[in-house]
């Protein structure tokens, strides 16, 4: 077990993230007593979508080569169509996904974010959700696709929207606190 005012949690991004779905976890995980690390492919910042055009850009604390999956107890990969397309695209975060979801710590997708999980090869056989607009993905990947604010499978949380922002923060916490989930099955 693991207390939140203990834990790291990465989240991994770049440009292109659905403002919200980022900086709302940032900002309630960092509250909640986390330490937390945006993570991204190069140094400086990324740049956020809100909603219908570019938002906020937001500082890179590490890039992708400098960190490990031993480094964090919980991974958040926000959505946005842009960012996940982007990630899925980059073999290093795929296989940094894969890691994480084998390690058995928390790893947690929201919006267009399972994209990400289809490529690491971890959905399959998973109870998930997603954005609506990517749930026959989500089904042809192997998912279990439900239309919930927040759906949890052995640690592997995710949710829908922006609109599900305070139950996917309030999960990620439940779950790093309840440490690693040895029964999930590697991918």
């Amino acid at each position: 077990m693991t207390s939140i005012n203990q834990a790291k949690i990465a989240i991994l991004a770049t440009d292109g993230f659905e403002q919200s779905e980022l900086t709302v976890p940032l900002e309630k995980l960092k509250a909640a007593g986390a330490t937390v690390h945006v993570v991204s492919l190069e140094k400086g910042e990324i740049k956020g979508w809100d909603q219908t055009d570019w938002g906020q850009s937001v500082p890179v604390d590490k890039t992708l080569s400098e960190v490990t999956v031993a480094d964090y107890d919980a991974l958040v990969l926000p959505g946005g169509q842009i960012n996940p397309d982007k990630l899925r695209a980059e073999e290093k975060a795929v296989s940094f996904i894969r890691d994480f979801y084998n390690s058995k710590k928390t790893l947690a997708a929201i919006c267009h974010a399972p994209w990400l999980l289809i490529e690491a090869g971890v959905i399959k056989g998973r109870d998930v959700t997603s954005f609506k607009s990517i749930k026959t993905d989500v089904e042809n990947a192997g998912g279990r696709w439900h239309d919930e604010t927040v759906v949890t499978d052995q640690a592997l949380i995710t949710s829908r929207n922006p609109g599900d922002l305070d139950a996917f923060v309030a999960k990620i916490i439940e779950e790093v606190e309840e440490g690693r989930h040895e029964k999930r099955e590697a991918a």
